[in-house]
């Protein structure tokens, strides 16, 4: 995922993030032909169509609005506050599920608000409201992360893949058709591993999620958080400050926390 943020972050110089969103999606949905070719049309069958609505939307969303972000501010605080979506977890179950977590479980969510706060400002009182485009990217992964957790408990892998592929192929049509522009021959090779690199993050999170909890997943994913940070500082020279890197703690702390707390009872 950070490699393909990266990869991203470099291609937006050539093309638009709506076009290179469209070959993503488009792309990741060529490659999960053959599986239906296999398969046919029955393995498309569901009982859950309105669950896969949702994941492909919010995944979709998840995405868009991450590229987004990581075109304008720093690549390592973009990953940040994407992978803040454990601190919207316990908020979308309440609103959906309408289950009331215990007291002191909100207290980590609490604690990764603030850190959320710090990063939001990292350069003192300039407010850069891209910033905002990444926290969006959070909610909606949030989404993504119960969505996906629900289907994986009847749903196979390919199946949810397919969908969320398609559906969100579609989603990025439109937006790409409007702000069409010529693609240099340079950004086809970029494209094409953008999309691959997706399609193994996508697939690798999907089976996570039917193998083990969010509590051992979610805590991993934070890596991620540095990984882009390091990509970030090696090519564009991107070093965070100490308000961010505060910010940074609070929120990963925040994170790990939260699902820990709301781990699941054997």
């Amino acid at each position: 995922m950070s490699l393909a943020a990266a990869a991203t972050k470099y291609t937006a110089g050539f093309v638009s993030i709506e076009q290179i969103v469209l070959a993503q999606y488009v792309i990741c949905t060529v490659i999960m032909l053959p599986w239906l070719g296999r398969k046919g049309l029955t393995a498309l069958k569901t009982e859950k169509p309105w669950l896969h609505l949702a994941r492909g939307l919010s995944g979709w969303l998840c995405f868009y609005t991450y590229y987004l972000a990581l075109n304008e501010i720093p690549l390592g605080e973009a990953a940040l506050l994407r992978n803040a979506a454990p601190l919207m977890v316990p908020l979308l179950v309440l609103i959906w599920l309408k289950y009331r977590m215990p007291l002191l479980n909100w207290v980590p969510v609490m604690v990764g608000f603030i850190g959320i706060a710090l990063v939001l400002k990292p350069e003192g009182s300039h407010f850069n409201p891209w910033h905002i485009a990444a926290v969006a990217s959070a909610i909606s992964l949030s989404v993504s992360i119960v969505t996906t957790r629900v289907l994986t408990l009847t749903e196979p892998t390919n199946r949810i893949l397919f969908y969320y592929f398609a559906l969100s192929a579609l989603f990025s049509l439109p937006l790409a058709v409007s702000d069409w522009q010529p693609i240099p021959l340079i950004s086809v090779p970029l494209m094409i591993a953008i999309s691959l690199s997706i399609w193994c993050t996508m697939w690798l999170y999907t089976k996570a999620y039917s193998y083990a909890k969010a509590t051992v997943i979610a805590p991993i994913s934070y890596f991620g958080v540095l990984f882009a940070g390091l990509l970030g500082w090696l090519f564009w020279q991107q070093v965070p400050d100490m308000i961010s890197i505060m910010g940074a703690a609070l929120v990963i702390s925040g994170g790990i926390g939260s699902v820990w707390l709301g781990r699941e009872k054997n």
